[in-house]
């Protein structure tokens, strides 16, 4: 029997490749997508819908709840991909946080709406955002590590909120699956300062988007198993695909015929910290669930992507001549303008001593001084070597034999506790991981939430996330994860660790707690 799949984020990088996988199988599926009525929806769509009878549109936007519905009303399978993302999401917060987190609220209950024998599955795709900076010796993660979104990242707190909106309600199956950064051809183009908030010697588990398109299709066939709903995994395309943010410049720039990162940068162009990024311990786990990985040889794919048709045809030329190598100079002066850009721009910050933001990218004034130049710089590879952090609860335990206890135990490590639900005192088992309870935080503050967000998720209290650009003053807060640490372990084996004093006391705790308006 064919199934109905509802697409959000069509048009974008990952929607997109994910609708094309669906309509590959018109025997299988009827697809419809959600997108806004303009002009280049329109030229994409239009054909598409002319050449495959299986596709439908519903012209609208997330942040209508009757479009939304439209769209819900009748599905199988809901693939909530869509929302503002980098770097849009970088240049306009308020709306970032209206769309993204509107969206979610409009399919939670667009879904709720539907009669229970009718309700359909939820895939809602998060972020390796949601996690933010991982920097050596913490750089390999899992899901259920402690959510903690870098400050200024708006784009990461949307989708925190957005995860918790969709994963800590009634949906009967749902999953979170957070995306890494994405390999597409067009990403040879990128330019933009966004591109130096980014450390050298951070990481990254790539996915590319065939990768992300085919795991799209895939959770909507029948033989996905039922232990994989309401639960959260990493989509990444393995260990090829395990790369520092150094190796992957040394990829990009030769794919296209661009000198080394050596020849066109300077090593103080580049934050030190704040970003987000990690290598997956748990990646495995999802592509054995639902195969997509295709498994190509990460040197082998960049060659594939610099041959793209939609790669600039200058690109292209420079690619094929390598004129590009012939005058490294001009293409670092070009460089350099980024790097100087006006708000986002690292050296902007440098330039007029933006405090706030060289605290928070470089840890202080001091610090970015002394960031060596590529002759001394460690370009070594990352260590293989994983430090796992604790969760605060047996997880070789079934979860079937859990009690309201182990839950108290992993409160109690997060500075907090829990209360059996009153309306069921006794739920144990797989009941108790979707019975919401009520915890308390460190700082006094209650909130409900299910074990499985709490546990499985890395979520813990509302009150803790910064939340600049909410939709009111009263709700707006500054980043103060240094206050979280003090009271939460689990959260401190995290950030603590990141953020000591060196021998000049210029990575101490106090390193950020503002932010701009």
């Amino acid at each position: 029997m064919k199934k109905t799949i509802f697409l959000t984020g069509a048009t974008g990088t990952m929607g997109q490749a994910g609708m094309h996988e669906l309509l590959r199988y018109p025997e299988r599926y009827d697809v419809r997508v959600l997108a806004r009525p303009s002009n280049k929806n329109k030229a994409l769509l239009e054909p598409l819908m002319a050449q495959y009878p299986a596709l439908s549109v519903v012209w609208g936007d997330l942040t209508r709840y009757d479009d939304v519905l439209r769209g819900v009303t009748g599905a199988d399978v809901v693939l909530h991909v869509g929302g503002m993302v980098s770097p849009a999401a970088d240049y306009r917060p308020k709306a970032t946080y209206k769309t993204n987190i509107t969206a979610a609220e409009n399919v939670r209950n667009a879904v709720l709406a539907q009669p229970d024998d009718k309700q359909p599955k939820v895939v809602y795709i998060g972020s390796v955002a949601q996690m933010g900076d991982r920097r050596e010796p913490l750089h390999w993660g899992r899901t259920g590590d402690p959510i903690c979104v870098s400050a200024y990242d708006h784009y990461g707190l949307t989708k925190v909120q957005a995860e918790r909106i969709l994963t800590n309600s009634p949906i009967k199956r749902w999953v979170s699956l957070r995306q890494s950064g994405i390999l597409y051809p067009a990403i040879l183009k990128n330019y933009d300062p966004i591109m130096f908030h980014v450390p050298i010697r951070g990481v990254l588990e790539w996915a590319t988007v065939e990768d992300s398109g085919r795991l799209l299709e895939g959770v909507c066939r029948d033989e996905v198993p039922e232990s994989f709903w309401k639960n959260y995994y990493n989509i990444g395309s393995g260990e090829e695909y395990r790369l520092s943010n150094y190796e992957f410049e040394c990829l990009l720039l030769d794919a296209i015929g661009c000198p080394r990162p050596e020849l066109i940068f300077n090593t103080q162009w580049f934050t030190t910290r704040n970003f987000h990024g990690m290598w997956y311990l748990d990646s495995d786990k999802l592509n054995e669930l639902v195969p997509f990985r295709a498994n190509i040889p990460v040197k082998e794919y960049f060659a594939q992507m610099a041959k793209s048709p939609s790669v600039p045809k200058g690109i292209r030329i420079a690619r094929i001549t390598k004129a590009a190598k012939l005058v490294p100079h001009i293409v670092k002066l070009a460089m350099r303008a980024m790097a100087y850009s006006e708000e986002h721009g690292t050296q902007w910050w440098i330039r007029h001593n933006i405090t706030p933001r060289i605290h928070a990218y470089y840890g202080s004034l001091e610090a970015y001084k002394r960031i060596p130049d590529w002759k001394h710089m460690d370009l070594s590879h990352n260590s293989r070597e994983a430090v796992i952090l604790n969760h605060g609860y047996d997880e070789s335990k079934p979860m079937e034999a859990f009690t309201i206890e182990d839950m108290q135990q992993a409160a109690a490590f997060r500075g907090g506790s829990v209360k059996p639900n009153s309306t069921n005192p006794k739920a144990k088992g797989l009941e108790l991981w979707d019975t919401p309870l009520e915890w308390q935080s460190a700082s006094g503050e209650t909130f409900e939430a299910t074990p499985r967000l709490i546990l499985l998720g890395g979520h813990w209290a509302p009150g803790d996330m910064p939340f600049p650009y909410r939709f009111t003053e009263e709700s707006e807060r500054p980043w103060h994860w240094d206050e979280v640490a003090k009271s939460n372990p689990f959260f401190a084996q995290l950030w603590t660790p990141l953020h000591e004093p060196d021998e000049n006391n210029v990575y101490g705790a106090e390193i950020f707690n503002g932010w701009e308006k």
